[in-house]
This record gives C-alpha cells, sequence and structure tokens, in this order.
C-alpha cells in the first residue's frame, strides 16, 4: 500500500501535521516508536514515568556527561510532559532566524495564519491572579520590588480541576484528565476519530526517497517493516530526525546535519522559605519574567517546579544532608533560568544509531547564565528565602537543530518549503529544523510550522 503521507514522530510537529492532512480526507499514516498511552494508563508514580515514557530510562547526557536532556517516547512525544506554555515568536527570533537561515517568511506576519489556526484547535487559558500559587506569589511579589517586569503565561489546558484538589504536577508524568492540550489530546485523538491511522512502537532508521514515492524502513514491535507513501515527512525531533537522516546515508551529502544543536540550557535554584510553599500543589506554573532587559541579554526566568525524585537530583549532596534539604520539600521556591543559548552543539550519530551530543555552553551561554542566575539570586532574597540551593546541574528540555533549515544547501538539511535538499518526496517539519535558539517556548511555534507545510502539500 502506498499512503499519501506517512507522518514519522508524534510530537508537537507531527501531531498538528498529521491532523491538518488528515482533515484534508487524505490517506495518512502517523507512526511513533513509543507506545500508546492515554490518560487512564499513564504511569502512576515519577519513577515508572521516567523508567517508561523517555528515551534513556528518563535523561540523556551530552558526551561530557555535564548536561542531561529530557526527550519522551511515546505517542504525543514530550508536549505529553512539558507544561504546553503557548508563546508565539517575537521579532527578535523571527530577525534571528532569517538572518541565519535567508529563508524570507520568517515573520511574525507571515507566521500569523498559521499561528492563528493552531490557537484555534487547541482550548487556551491565560493565567489570573486568584489562580496564583505560593511559588508564583513569592516570584511575582519580590519582581515587583526589584522593577524586574513578569507577566502571567498562557497554557494550553481545559478543565484541569485545581478547585477540586488536583495537582498539575502529576502534568509531568502525562495528564489524568485529557486537560493539558498536549499533541495527544489536541490533534491527534481528535484525528484518530475521523480517520488517521496510527501505528505505535514503530522505530525508524532509513529513508529511501525517489522521485515519486519514498520507502521508509523500520521495524514494529521488534519485527522489520517497509512502508512506502508519496511524502514523508520527518517529525522526531532534533534527535530522533537527525539520526533517522544519518543512518539514511545523508551526512556526506548534507555538511549541515547534526550541527547548530540548541537546547535552551536550564538552571533550577532553590529557595527554602520559613512557611510552607507547598510548590507541587495546585496550578503548577502561572507566571514567568517578561522583562524586555531580560529578552536583550538572552535569558527569561519561570516559577517551576518538580516531583521529588527529580528535585532530589538537582542536589550534588548526598546522605544525612541530603535528607535535611529533602525534608523541607514542602518549603521550597523554586525558580529556573533558561539560556537563549548559542547554536554551537553537534548531534553525532554512528552506523548502529547511537547518538553522542556534543554540547558546551559558551563563553555567551555562561555569560547570561550568570546574569539570570543572579536575577534569581535577587528574587529568592527579595522575598525572604533563609538559604538559597544552588544546584549545578543544567538540562535542556528544548531540543533544536540538527536539520536545520536554510537556503544554502552547504549550510542547511532543508529548504523553505521543508524539502529535504536535493529530494522531492523527503520532508522535515519539527524543532530539528529551527536555524538557531528563540528563547521562547517553541511549542506553539512547531505546531504552526507544522500547519504551514500541511497547507503548502495539500494545495
Amino acid at each position: 500500500m502506498i499512503y499519501d503521507f506517512i507522518v514519522v514522530g508524534s510530537g508537537s510537529g507531527g501531531g498538528a501535521l498529521s491532523y491538518y492532512l488528515n482533515k484534508s480526507g487524505a490517506n495518512v499514516l502517523l507512526l511513533e516508536a513509543g507506545k500508546f498511552y492515554r490518560k487512564d494508563t499513564f504511569p502512576k508514580t515519577e519513577a515508572e514515568t521516567s523508567a517508561q515514557l523517555y528515551w534513556g530510562g528518563g535523561i540523556e547526557f551530552a558526551q561530557n556527561g555535564k548536561m542531561g536532556f529530557l526527550r519522551t517516547k511515546m505517542v504525543g512525544g514530550s508536549s505529553i510532559v512539558y507544561q504546553c506554555l503557548m508563546d508565539r515568536f517575537d521579532d527578535i527570533a523571527f530577525n534571528d532566524w532569517r538572518a541565519e537561515s535567508g529563508v524570507d517568511w520568517f515573520t511574525p506576519e507571515q507566521m500569523d495564519p498559521h499561528y492563528s489556526q493552531v490557537e484555534s484547535d487547541m482550548v487556551l487559558h491565560t493565567f489570573k491572579r486568584e489562580e496564583m500559587r505560593p511559588n508564583g506569589i513569592l516570584f511575582a511579589d519580590a519582581c515587583d520590588k526589584l522593577g524586574y517586569k513578569w507577566g502571567f503565561l498562557r497554557r494550553g489546558q481545559s478543565d484541569c480541576g485545581a478547585d477540586k484538589g488536583n495537582d498539575c504536577v502529576g502534568c509531568l508524568g502525562g495528564c489524568f484528565r485529557d486537560s493539558k492540550q498536549s499533541s495527544l489530546v489536541a490533534f491527534i485523538q481528535k484525528a484518530e476519530k475521523e480517520g488517521l491511522k496510527i501505528q505505535a512502537e514503530t522505530e525508524i532508521y532509513k529513508v529511501e526517497p525517489n522521485k515519486d514515492t519514498c520507502k521508509i524502513h523500520g521495524f514494529h514491535q521488534g519485527k522489520p517493516v517497509t512502508l512506502e507513501a508519496k511524502k514523508v515527512i520527518l517529525c522526531g525531533g532534533a534527535f530522533g530526525s537527525t539520526r533517522i537522516m544519518t543512518m539514511s546515508g545523508y551526512a556526506s551529502k548534507l555538511p549541515a546535519l547534526g550541527k547548530k544543536f540548541a537546547s535552551h540550557p536550564q538552571f533550577m535554584w532553590l529557595g527554602f522559605q520559613n512557611e510552607p510553599v507547598d510548590a507541587h500543589k495546585g496550578m503548577f506554573q502561572s507566571v514567568a519574567s517578561k522583562d524586555p532587559n531580560f529578552r536583550a541579554q538572552g535569558f527569561k526566568l519561570e516559577n517551576v517546579f518538580a516531583s521529588p525524585i527529580s528535585i532530589g537530583m538537582l542536589m550534588n549532596v548526598t546522605g544525612a544532608k541530603h535528607q535535611h534539604y529533602m525534608k523541607q520539600y514542602r518549603y521550597m521556591q523554586c525558580i529556573e533560568v533558561a539560556v537563549r543559548d548559542e547554536n554551537i552543539g553537534e548531534i553525532k550519530c554512528d552506523n548502529k544509531g547511537k547518538l553522542t551530543i556534543v554540547k558546551p555552553l559558551t563563553d555567551q551561554d555562561k555569560t547570561r547564565r550568570d546574569k539570570g542566575l543572579h536575577a534569581i539570586e535577587n528574587i529568592m532574597n527579595a522575598a525572604g528565602a533563609k538559604e538559597i540551593f544552588k544546584s549545578n546541574f543544567y538540562f535542556g528540555l528544548h531540543l533544536m537543530g540538527g536539520c536545520v533549515m536554510g537556503t544554502d544547501a552547504s549550510k542547511s538539511v532543508v529548504n523553505p518549503d521543508f524539502q529535504v535538499h536535493g529530494e522531492q518526496t523527503l520532508y522535515i517539519a519539527d524543532s530539528s529544523i529551527y536555524p538557531n535558539a528563540p528563547g521562547i517556548n517553541p511549542g506553539l511555534t512547531i505546531k504552526s510550522l507544522g500547519h504551514r507545510l500541511a497547507t503548502q502539500l495539500l494545495k
């Protein structure tokens, strides 16, 4: 059977893209390497979540062992566990993308119809003061004292049930209410009801495009499988799409493959308060920095938190001292800085598919980190923290680049029409095509790029 479209990867890009393609009546197959979980089958504990939902059993590390990366493996991709913060990119991000790539449609005006369509197909909620929990209140009030600008977050969610005692920290392992507007909830399950074919536990390792169709090769539940479509679109993310392209022999054809990797390195610090903060209760995140000075300096701040195991991993102490800190879990204020990093990382892949990630922090990254951490220290002191735990551990959640878009085939992997350079039936539409780090949550733009490509293909 030859499909009209095969979409490889079901995260933010693949989920939205397959939804819009399927809506047109096209014969679409959506593939996913991981399992198919739903709201009533997500793992129930933090330990099970890490083991079952993530590549590498929880964390994958850079070659030097210093930076951890979080990448999920299930239908819906990382949108299942992220906080679904939906922000449009600004002129700063798009101007830098145009300068890096030469792609002239990277503008807020050109992207507006795609943003608008995706936003209309999701349930979006902007937080209000009465929904803030102490972690957010401490952050906002301290920012006011210091003159830092902040704002309420816009999140994809419907009925979270916080007023009924539901704690949204559970969303870090998948939403049990189908409230969070993940790729699974907002797009895939809707398309499934309209006939979208979804095949989970199918890991692709090779693409074989020709003039008229594209074959793909992989394993479905451990058994070899070959599939074919008129068009194949890779949406496996920075690691996944780069891996498939490398294993398919494109490293020698496209010198930019695997290059320009960025990840918004994130550093979380804890402030210990005298009164309970209970950051794990109720609405999980509600506010973030909206300070133009922070934006110009290349970082942003968010009031975040995590489940106990993850918080424990932030601490480079052991034994009784570790117990001392963890006993104060309810009293922890938490803020993270996310750095708009330089895209000098590299994703390497050997002939067996093993990934090696090279991701050093540049001098510019370190300067931006230090400015952000200084702001965090100011905020926590202004909030009355009796002690600040300054964690050295850092991680990447927003994995971008490796198959960047551009007009020059010597410096990019896909052209402005999302086609792999030199191919007519192979496309890429996920965060791997990002020319550089935007410094803004990438989810909404990944979905909107998927809508742009769907519109283009359906013409």
